[in-house]
């Protein structure tokens, strides 16, 4: 009996063992799942959208792996250079415990500047085209039962109308605990983000769409950066609200890039605990489920 229990013990031990490895070789090589928890990607990337990225996509480095900030070595591997425009996950290069997803804007020997607003690359703005209405709404997951309304706008879910027929506009609607509603301003008071969704024309004819409240928030005029060898400049798409190269962030260097976004296999609003099926057809964003990233 004994011995039965030692050699269930010990297959129980090693598949384990194995399955762990291959876990780790798969995400280290292949795809790594994360989740977005802030909105600096918008509207690319929503609040609760899971990702999957691409290892091989620009080679690896020692942040490919676990234990990365161990500075095991330097360097990278069958390295391939990312093109501007690309949606990028990276390790903060000011605090290594935070992987971030920006776009990437600036490649060795460019310079980027902000200018009212505008973005310039080489010295070349970057056209933005057809503006349009946009909406990040911001609110407390108690009021789930009754819906939300404020003025024209009303939310139940998922689902923004307009005097009640469905907005013709993209939006995206948080959830938060009441305790958090209160530590944000938008939320506390009302719950409402109006903003100007554009497509922005890169110098290269790449286009993105994002987001702007005004040409007069804090990263709309900078300075000149010029970007050194060996690292990139990054942007959020949510250009009044995102924390990256402008910012004390910094530019990011080559070894602390993880790989490129490929697409969205989960997303949900946080509207209610998981466990709760019912409410699944308002906490799922099914229409972003396998949705491609460029």
């Amino acid at each position: 009996m004994a011995k039965k229990y030692t050699s269930t013990t010990r297959e129980w031990v090693n598949t384990l063992f194995w399955a762990g490895l291959i876990a780790i070789i798969f995400r280290s090589l292949l795809l790594e799942p994360f989740n977005i928890p802030s909105g600096s990607m918008i509207p690319t990337l929503h609040v609760g959208d899971h990702i999957f990225i691409q290892k091989w996509s620009y080679g690896y480095s020692r942040y490919s792996f676990p234990f990365g900030s161990w500075r095991l070595w330097n360097g990278r591997f069958m390295a391939s250079e990312p093109k501007v425009g690309d949606v990028i996950v990276f390790r903060n290069p000011v605090n290594e415990s935070l992987d971030y997803v920006k776009r990437l804007i600036g490649k060795p020997g460019d310079t980027v500047q902000m200018i009212n607003g505008r973005l310039y690359i080489n010295g070349q703005q970057a056209e933005r085209e057809n503006p349009r209405r946009y909406i990040i709404a911001h609110l407390p997951t108690d009021i789930r039962s009754v819906g939300f309304y404020k003025g024209d706008i009303s939310i139940k879910g998922n689902k923004l109308f307009i005097d009640n027929q469905p907005a013709n506009f993209n939006y995206t609607i948080e959830y938060k605990t009441r305790r958090e509603c209160m530590m944000s301003p938008i939320c506390a008071e009302g719950g409402i983000d109006e903003l100007t969704e554009w497509t922005e024309v890169l110098p290269d004819g790449t286009r993105h769409q994002i987001i702007e409240r005004s040409d007069n928030e804090r990263y709309d005029n900078t300075q000149l950066f010029k970007v050194p060898e060996g690292y990139y400049f990054f942007m959020g798409d949510d250009r009044d609200w995102s924390a990256d190269s402008r910012s004390e962030m910094g530019m990011v260097p080559r070894d602390n890039i993880m790989g490129k976004v490929w697409f969205v296999w989960y997303s949900h609003n946080y509207y209610s605990w998981m466990p709760l099926v019912w409410n699944w057809l308002d906490k799922m964003r099914w229409d972003r489920f396998g949705l491609g990233i460029k």
